[in-house]
């Protein structure tokens, strides 16, 4: 049974690294508007973040359409409803997985990295180096990464959209029957462009605070290679959690 003593110590912990990352979060957000601007930096990470992820993308949303639609289906065929399966996919689709299971994704492979890169910088003091050469920590690692996950986030989320829907079709479609024209249709008819844009507000939201978490993991890891993997561990967590947090609240104010 913890004494009043450790959960005080915990509580008190728990809300100094929430101050501390509002704190770090704001610079790096302010740095984005002075220069220097790492331009060369920025694209680096965005091939990082894009490029390199598209492939675990475009295999998690062809699988996703896909089980979706099988699940649909059984569901729809008990009241005639086969033809409005294209229009229930996509929305789904746009509002809330492809968003979500792109963030969830790419956390696991590109935040787990940020978060592992710059807790090794920090157990072998290559960033107390920048500072002792006047380059800020802050504007040099978190900016270019934070920039790169805004922007890369929502191109990665309508690739997800796209595939998502093609692995539908294919179900739908070439598998079970479902009539093409009616399918595309329901598509055109009920998905707006609110319902994309929605989603990709939302890709770039996740992308933004993803990033800014596992940097800052990363950013205050201490204790050697035990250290950077417990980093890396909470920067993956925190931000798988966090991504689900934050998809309810975009959604009471979007929609």
């Amino acid at each position: 049974m913890p004494s009043k003593q450790d959960v005080a110590g915990l509580i008190v912990r728990l809300l100094r690294g929430i101050g501390e990352f509002v704190l770090v979060s704001l610079q790096a957000v302010l740095y984005c508007f002075r220069p220097p601007f790492r331009g060369g930096l920025v694209l680096r990470q965005m091939d990082f973040i894009g490029p390199g992820s598209l492939f675990i993308i475009m295999l998690t949303g062809v699988f996703t359409g896909a089980v979706f639609t099988l699940q649909s289906l059984y569901m729809f065929s008990k009241f005639n409803l086969e033809t409005m399966l294209g229009a229930t996919v996509a929305l789904a689709l746009t509002r809330e997985l492809s968003p979500v299971l792109a963030a969830l994704m790419i956390t696991g492979r590109s935040g787990s990295a940020m978060a592992t890169e710059l807790g090794t910088m920090r157990v072998t003091e290559q960033i107390d180096a920048l500072s002792a050469m006047a380059v800020n920590p802050i504007q040099y690692l978190f900016v270019p990464r934070f920039l790169a996950a805004v922007f890369m986030f929502p191109v990665l989320a309508m690739v997800f959209n796209m595939v998502g829907i093609f692995g539908s079709y294919i179900v739908a479609v070439h598998m079970s029957g479902v009539d093409p024209g009616n399918f595309i249709a329901k598509i055109t008819w009920y998905v707006t462009g609110n319902d994309l844009i929605s989603g990709l507000v939302k890709a770039s939201v996740f992308g933004g605070f993803i990033t800014l978490v596992s940097c800052f993991m990363g950013y205050r890891a201490e204790g050697g290679a035990r250290g950077v993997g417990t980093a890396t561990t909470h920067a993956v967590v925190i931000s798988s959690v966090s991504i689900l947090i934050l998809d309810y609240f975009l959604t009471v104010l979007m929609y």
